[in-house]
């Protein structure tokens, strides 16, 4: 039986993921900040799911979290890093709080689970890290500026372990959607001009459904939607001024 272990599980992106492999028979591990989300989807979920309220950014929480369901499942196969926080505006509109916050949830708090589930990946058959980037880890992204950033960090340390952790047996991968209709992006109260533009097409469960397939690809990146697909193939065909001018437009006024 396989075993996931999923952060940022309580709703959105997470909570389709955890459901989606629940219902392909994973016993699967349910983190969130918010504890009495957690236990209602526990118990709406049944068997083979544990759970537990965690911040990512305690390393020791995520460390005893990460112990305690690889004791509960007897292992852990895959980590999917999906906790993250985003919050849209002018960067200097922005509370310095939330800047801060949002770079230490979205890239330490990856890192911090990455670290905390290494031991027991090791003894995994095939085990994966599948970690939540975007597709404004492609370019920056005006009133986005911070998450952007951090996306772009969550890109390159996945890159990077693919590389170190292959020693391990280890793959690390990350998916990389456009927006998404999810609380996160709904619930904005300032709604940036790119989104507005571009449309929040994609739902959780098919950012979910491309998280099943990534752990069948060789792909370090994997591009969620046709449009966004299309756009990677631009970046790789046109010069990147291309990618910064299309940007430009989409977050214009």
């Amino acid at each position: 039986m396989s075993r996931i272990l999923i952060t940022g599980a309580a709703s959105g992106i997470g909570q389709a993921t955890a459901r989606r492999f629940h219902s392909r028979g994973w016993s699967v591990g349910l983190l969130d900040v918010n504890d009495q989300a957690l236990t209602a989807l526990r118990a709406e979920m049944g068997e083979r799911v544990w759970s537990r309220a965690l911040d990512v950014r305690d390393a020791q929480a995520c460390q005893a979290a990460a112990d305690a369901f690889a004791a509960e499942a007897g292992g852990l196969d895959v980590l999917f890093n999906g906790a993250g926080i985003l919050r849209m505006g002018f960067v200097e509109d922005v509370d310095p709080e939330l800047h801060r916050r949002t770079l230490e949830i979205n890239v330490q708090g990856t890192l911090n689970m990455c670290l905390a589930c290494l031991p027991h990946l090791k003894g995994a058959d095939r085990p994966h890290v599948l970690n939540m980037s975007s597709a404004s880890a492609l370019y920056g992204v005006p009133h986005l500026a911070v998450y952007s950033a951090s996306k772009f960090a969550v890109r390159g340390l996945t890159e990077a372990l693919d590389l170190e952790w292959r020693r391990h047996g280890i793959r690390v991968q990350d998916l990389m959607p456009p927006f998404v209709d999810t609380p996160m992006v709904r619930d904005q109260a300032f709604q940036a001009p790119v989104v507005k533009r571009m449309g929040v097409k994609l739902s959780a469960e098919e950012i979910a459904a491309a998280a099943e397939r990534a752990l069948g690809s060789d792909r370090v990146h994997t591009p969620v939607g046709l449009p966004f697909r299309l756009t990677v193939l631009m970046e790789k065909l046109t010069p990147r001024r291309a990618t910064r001018e299309l940007m430009r437009w989409l977050s214009r006024p």
